[in-house]
Formats: C-alpha cells, structure tokens, sequence
C-alpha cells in the first residue's frame, strides 16, 4: 500500500503521548491492569484519549492538538487526575519512569489486539521486554519537504532529550549505570536508530517507502522505531528517544523545549542539515543515555565538544525570543532547573538510596506522579 501524502498541520502545532506504568499498590511491580482500567475509563469521559500498549502492565495517553504551554499543562493535568481516580478505585498506582526498575519481562502478558500479537511472533521475546516507558512529541510542519529537513535539523538535539527526560536507570532490579536504559532495549529492533537521510517527501515516498514496502518489511510507518519519524497522517514529526518523566509538568515542559526549539530552526537560524552530521550521531546518543547530563557530545559541523548541560544552556539562551513569542517562558525555566539539578534518574537513585529498595523507589514514583492531583 503507497505511503499516504503528508497531512496539512497547522505548523509548530503539539501534542504528547505518554506511555504509563501500572503498578500494584502491595508490591510495587507492574500489574496486568491495562484491560480494567481500560473499560473503567471507557465509562467515563476521558481528556484527551488513552489506548492499550503491547504489554497489559502499561497504557498510553495522548492529548489533544495543542499551541502552547499553558493549556498542553492544563490538560496533562486534568489528564493525570482522571488516572489516579480511576487507579484508586482499581487499588492500582499509576507513574512515569523509562522503565520499571525490578519487574521480570518474562511475566508480562500481550495486550489482545492483532497488531501487537503480530509483533510478538515477530521479535518473540523483545516484545514484553518492550515493556518500556517512553513520551512521544509531534509537532505541526506545514509539509512533508518541511518535515524532514525538520527532522535531520533536530538530529544534534536529540542528546538533549535523552539527558533531560532520563528516568530508567535501573532494570531487573540493577543499576545498569545508564540514565536512559530504556533506549537500549529500544536499540534491539533492526528498524529503530535515524531515518535516512532525504529532504522531499516525494524522494522519501518513492526511493525509500516504496522499496523497503516491496521487499515486505514493512507495511505502514508504524513498523520504524526511529528516534523522529514523520508521521504523515497526522502532518507532523514525532520526536521519540525521551524517557516517560516522573511528573506531567516535566513532560509539557520538554515539550515545548521542542516546540521552541523548531520554531528557531525554521526561521534558518542554523546551517542547513547534512548527511555527514550523522557521523557523531550515535557517539552523541550513547552519551546521553549512559552519562545523561553529564555527558560530552560534539557539535556534528564545528566538532567542538561541550557537557550537555553547556550545550542545553546555550541552547536556551538562542531560542528564548521563539519560547518568548510562543508562550512558553516558563517551560524553558524547568527546562534550565532540570539542567542544573538533575534529571529523573538522579532523582530515583537518591530514592534508592534514602528507601533502601527498589520498591521505594517506584513508591516515590507513584507519589511524584500524584502531586498536586486535584481530588474530586
């Protein structure tokens, strides 16, 4: 089946997808709640929409289209609430993280829907150790030309993301030394990694989706695990490489760093995108995921090599003006804040420490992703 033209979006347009833990309140490991909390929330009106994931211990929201900071937050919030209600009634926590710090993959169970059975008997096994936690951003272009040089401009920013949303330090109940583990399991499956380099919609549907859909590996832009994919049905380019934060602020707050963040690209602020920028791509990636902000990377055209917190600090001196004009100021303070303090994953090994467990730790996690939770 051809690869459908790019929608019309409304450029520099958001939305965000979280992907959430199910957690039982007696043990602290996932539970398989997905099913009930599901046909609970179908009873109910829900803001935004919620869907089941590849693995019954987890679920994904999404929001509606949005423009700025203020209502994305606004609705997270209103979002989250609606969760921990309907969590409470299930006897059921519900948290970010990138990953669950001691759960065993092998108990999960697959979500009865057809495509995540087919993707089972695919990968076997990754499948439920795909039972990882991740937020997905899309912004709005304008077209599908727009989309991609979008999306290879983004390609030295992407380390930013690992490092600021970073919440999966441990797996199987071990400190991996990673800030972001999550993204290895990612890693695993032979379509993730970058997209290839192209810059026409027309040159990518027909030079590249056409042929990889010949040989039969793929059907639609589902099947790429890409760290940005365009997504043409929605007119958008989906950034996928953070971690799901531990609270919805974080998570509007990052974002709307992106938002900012492409509104400078767009105006041509930075020298056009080229292929050999991807030649410190994967250097970049793995220092974010292992040393999270306290990583090094080099810049893909000047080769200087800064920490990421430089990096990110610079970053948010240039494109204040554009978070200015778009609203959202105070996104960019949490930004600048996490920066300094540490991400999520500094924050849960403190947990680790303080408590003593892991379970701790993911009762910290539930608490955090609880606060402010307005009850009613």
């Amino acid at each position: 089946m051809p690869l459908e033209s790019f929608g019309v979006s409304k450029p520099l347009t958001l939305g965000v997808e979280l992907e959430l833990q199910l957690v039982s309140l007696s043990d602290f490991d996932l539970v398989d709640a997905s099913p009930d909390m599901l046909a609970l929330l179908a009873r109910r009106k829900f803001p935004g929409n919620v869907v089941p994931e590849i693995t019954e211990s987890m679920i994904e929201i999404s929001t509606d289209v949005h423009t700025n900071h203020a209502e994305l937050l606004a609705q997270l919030r209103e979002i989250r609430d609606t969760l921990v209600r309907a969590g409470d009634m299930l006897n059921v926590g519900v948290c970010g993280g990138g990953t669950h710090p001691f759960q065993n993959w092998s108990e999960r169970k697959i979500f009865s829907k057809p495509r995540f059975k087919e993707v089972s008997t695919l990968y076997g096994y990754l499948a439920k150790q795909f039972t990882i936690f991740g937020q997905h951003v899309h912004i709005g272009c304008s077209s599908g030309d727009v989309a991609l040089r979008l999306l290879h401009s983004l390609n030295r920013y992407v380390p930013h993301f690992i490092a600021l949303s970073a919440s999966s330090p441990y797996v199987q109940g071990r400190d991996t030394l990673f800030n972001s583990a999550r993204l290895n399991s990612v890693f695993a499956f032979p379509l993730s990694g970058r997209a290839p380099f192209l810059l026409t919609w027309e040159e990518f549907q027909t030079e590249y989706f056409a042929k990889m859909e010949s040989t039969g590996i793929v059907k639609s832009m589902k099947d790429f695990y890409w760290d940005i994919r365009p997504k043409p049905e929605f007119g958008t380019i989906e950034l996928r490489v953070c971690d799901t934060p531990l609270t919805v602020e974080r998570a509007a707050a990052l974002a709307c760093y992106l938002q900012a963040l492409c509104c400078y690209l767009l105006e041509g602020m930075e020298a056009a995108p080229r292929e050999e920028d991807y030649l410190v791509y994967n250097y970049n990636r793995f220092q974010a995921c292992r040393f999270g902000l306290d990583g090094t990377v080099v810049h893909p055209q000047t080769h200087e090599a800064k920490t990421l917190r430089e990096d990110i600090a610079a970053t948010l001196d240039r494109i204040e003006p554009f978070a200015a004009a778009l609203g959202s100021q105070q996104a960019l303070d949490h930004i600048r804040q996490t920066a300094q303090a540490g991400s999520d994953a500094s924050y849960l090994r403190d947990r680790r420490a303080q408590f003593g467990s892991t379970e701790g730790m993911v009762n910290e996690a539930v608490r955090r992703f609880r606060e402010d939770f307005v009850i009613g």
